[in-house]
């Protein structure tokens, strides 16, 4: 979505033929709108321009915000909170801007600037306007319409764009993690490790590789290389569970699909605790330490979020407004500024565009 104003007016320009597609769809259709503990440490991106937003409009903000509109979202598990229905979102922003003028199902072709203005081409139609604000997020999502024009606009005034990637995502498989691939719909308890960062939750084995909550927050760092996975979080390989009587699959609080399809890989039979040898116990232990270097992500068409964007370093922390463009602003998503998974990529849109809207003056 573009913003821009003409004759102190402030037109909104969607390529989507309603307001708010992405919201719609949040959490579920549920609306993720926020998380009760919320820091630069949730984001990727540069933590001063991050913190001082934050500290300027922040979760609570964005409640007491809604619960002026009659919304009241519901604490959940992991500090998310939630609404009832994404409807209820759309509609408290339908409102609070019905002042305004909207220009629905346009998609915007190209942006220059002549004698002053701005001139925003979209199909069949061109706007003219002192200011302009791009909000139009990542490539993400392309079937709500996403597209890189925020990034191009951005690089046609002379920004940097650091190279957008999928994030919040599923990862792919190396040759020698086929084995998962055996496990599609399988889920399970784990903590994954990626340098300095460490991530626990749900992992959901597919066709196509490893994802769920876990893995999508740990793809938000991933970049390259290994990353490390602790399969029994809750348990410690010590020297007495070297002698149970038991089989793995009935010590461990873990598929028993998953310790099968695993003890296979590794050409291990299922069998008592006590009876394993050295080198067996050494590949079982590796169900702590699991290193796998992931062969890519399952890309944009299945990524929550975009991470990369438009460099902060050029853009005025207080106003949002270009450095290098006098009347340009960014906010949100296009930004190389990306959050975990839990509601942290909403509420930098909403600590954007209100910190940017406090100082926009028409």
């Amino acid at each position: 979505m573009f913003g821009a104003h003409s004759k102190k007016e402030i037109l909104f320009v969607d390529a989507n033929p309603s307001i708010g597609a992405k919201v719609k769809i949040s959490g579920g259709g549920k609306c993720n709108l926020t998380n009760k503990d919320v820091s630069a440490q949730n984001y990727l991106g540069d933590e001063i321009f991050i913190k001082q937003n934050l500290d300027s409009f922040n979760s609570l903000n964005t409640l007491d915000f809604f619960a002026k509109q009659g919304v009241y979202p519901v604490l959940k598990d992991n500090g998310q909170y939630f609404c009832n229905s994404s409807k209820e979102v759309l509609s408290a922003f339908a409102l609070t801007n019905s002042h305004h003028k909207f220009l629905l199902g346009k998609k915007v072709l190209n942006v220059e600037f002549h004698k002053d203005s701005f001139i925003t081409h979209l199909h069949e139609a061109t706007i003219i306007s002192k200011k302009l604000i791009i909000a139009s997020g990542g490539v993400s999502y392309p079937k709500l319409n996403s597209s890189d024009i925020g990034y191009k606009t951005a690089v046609k005034f002379a920004h940097e764009v650091k190279t957008p990637n999928p994030a919040l995502v599923g990862l792919t498989l190396q040759k020698e993690q086929f084995w998962m691939k055996e496990l599609s719909g399988v889920s399970m308890h784990v903590k994954i490790k990626y340098e300095d960062f460490i991530y626990q939750g749900d992992m959901l084995f597919s066709h196509f590789g490893i994802s769920g909550p876990v893995v999508l927050n740990t793809s938000l760092r991933w970049e390259r290389g290994k990353i490390v996975i602790d399969f029994l979080p809750f348990l410690d390989f010590d020297t007495p569970i070297w002698s149970e009587k038991k089989q793995l699959t009935s010590l461990v609080a873990a598929p028993k699909r998953f310790i099968k399809a695993y003890l296979h890989s590794c050409g291990i039979l299922d069998k008592p605790m006590r009876l394993y040898g050295d080198g067996e116990k050494e590949k079982i232990a590796l169900l702590k330490n699991y290193s796998m270097p992931p062969a890519g992500t399952f890309g944009f068409n299945k990524a929550e979020i975009t991470k990369g964007g438009v460099r902060v370093d050029e853009i005025n922390p207080k106003t949002f407004e270009s450095k290098i463009q006098k009347g340009l602003y960014f906010i949100g998503e296009v930004l190389d500024i990306s959050g975990e998974l839990g509601g942290y990529n909403l509420q930098w849109a909403f600590t954007s565009g209100a910190n940017a809207a406090k100082n926009f003056k028409l």
